[in-house]
């Protein structure tokens, strides 16, 4: 028997039936993984010179060891009173998923959800982390062991009176507007609520085109946030980017072309596909290494046959720096010649003379644009980042603009009524001072 710390043991001694239970195995094994091993393997030697019954408390389904002997020919499985279904009905649920305690941190969670062997206080804590973590710690939730349920907050789970193998807990489901925590398919079903007949009138008239320059605008929000390393802000943020995406989701799921199953499919498998260092045979050494495989199952994913197909698959809708860059990077391992330092700055150095001596303005336009040319292929050249290294002097720029001008109002002067010495000295000050 798996344990004869359960009532059901009891049956059997009534009866007069001898057994062994497996009591033993739960101290003796490291983890429960291996306490699983160790009882499949006892019953199969046991099995080889006599029938054998394992007698689980519960259904069969419910043990993780019975479920192992299941797939042997020669096991007869003989189905029982559900561990589940038993302390469901006690706290007056019907439909709900079912886990073992010692499954729930590696499962997807979602309610209404029967958890049961939660046979002692340690069990019961690692279990409230892991629910509490899901759902929150005020979400209602009963507490059923041996003949009763009783109603307690999930924080509580591991603050009752005692423990023992017939203990569950359960989670009734929650109503939307009464959720304290909310996972992907809460916020789509939200989504999908605005956009219906009877939603909200803005969301509802939303196109992919008129919500595009959002999908911009809160991506470099989350860079900011990123930039400043403040927590709460890309937690935020980072919500703010992914409900763009879901909102051009859902306008093509009403368009009966894709939906979210769709999206998490395709990068799951982009994740696995690309990265056969990981997930297939293929070898990666450091970082550079993983990123040359990633661009070699990348150009074969797109069919990329030729380098060109891949130099001319840049998005346009790249800031034009950024485009820059990622068409020289990828022009370079084509074979184009990245250039030394020296070669770019000299080449640099042609295109500004050009730009001094133009006459007319097409000639200044063109000459400008090899100096911003040559200005990406110096940031390939040194390993920099051109489009943040610009962001960064940009952002320098301001704090030496608000210093300058804060120094000028402070002398009670004008900003634009300064003569040229005035304006070089606060201009030097507020560049060494920020």
């Amino acid at each position: 028997m798996r344990t004869q710390t359960h009532p059901s043991a009891q049956s059997l001694t009534d009866a007069g039936i001898a057994f062994e239970s497996f009591d033993e195995f739960y101290e003796r094994s490291r983890s429960y993984d291996a306490l699983v091993k160790n009882i499949v393997r006892e019953v199969r030697r046991a099995g080889k010179e006599q029938n054998v019954c394992y007698c689980v408390d519960g259904s069969p389904a419910e043990d993780r060891a019975a479920r192992a002997l299941m797939q042997y020919r020669q096991t007869i499985a003989v189905d029982g009173v559900s561990k589940a279904s038993a302390a469901a009905a006690k706290a007056g649920i019907g439909d709900f998923l079912a886990l073992s305690a010692y499954d729930v941190t590696a499962a997807k969670l979602v309610r209404p959800l029967v958890v049961y062997d939660l046979a002692d206080r340690v069990q019961a804590a690692d279990v409230k982390l892991a629910l509490c973590d899901a759902f929150g710690d005020e979400s209602p939730a009963f507490f059923v062991c041996g003949s009763k349920a009783q109603k307690i907050a999930l924080f509580e789970a591991d603050r009752q009176k005692s423990y023992d193998a017939t203990c569950a807990l359960v989670l009734p489901d929650v109503p939307l507007l009464e959720k304290k925590r909310f996972d992907l398919w809460d916020f789509i079903a939200i989504l999908k609520r605005l956009r219906a007949p009877d939603g909200c009138p803005w969301d509802r008239v939303q196109t992919h085109s008129s919500i595009r320059i959002n999908a911009i605008e809160e991506a470099y929000e989350l860079v900011d946030a990123i930039d400043a390393d403040d927590p709460a802000k890309m937690c935020e943020e980072a919500g703010d980017v992914i409900m763009q995406a879901a909102f051009h989701t859902l306008i093509e799921e009403e368009r009966g072309n894709f939906n979210m199953t769709d999206v998490l499919s395709g990068v799951c498998e982009k994740l696995i596909t690309r990265h056969t260092h990981v997930f297939g045979s293929d070898r990666a050494a450091g970082a550079d290494g993983a990123l040359t495989v990633w661009e070699k199952n990348k150009m074969k994913e797109k069919g990329q046959e030729t380098f060109s197909d891949s130099v001319n698959d840049v998005p346009e809708g790249f800031p034009a720096l950024l485009r820059a860059q990622k068409v020289r990077k990828r022009m370079e391992k084509g074979g184009w010649a990245r250039g030394t330092a020296a070669e770019v700055s000299a080449r640099l150095s042609s295109s500004l003379t050009a730009f001094e001596n133009a006459k007319e303005k097409a000639d200044a336009e063109a000459a400008l644009s090899e100096i911003l040319w040559e200005c990406a292929a110096l940031g390939r050249t040194a390993g920099v980042d051109c489009e943040q290294a610009l962001l960064d002097r940009a952002k320098r720029a301001q704090k030496e603009y608000t210093a300058f001008e804060a120094r000028v109002l402070a002398d009670g002067k004008d900003v634009n009524a300064l003569s040229a010495e005035e304006r070089a000295r606060y201009m030097d000050e507020a560049k060494r001072d920020s």
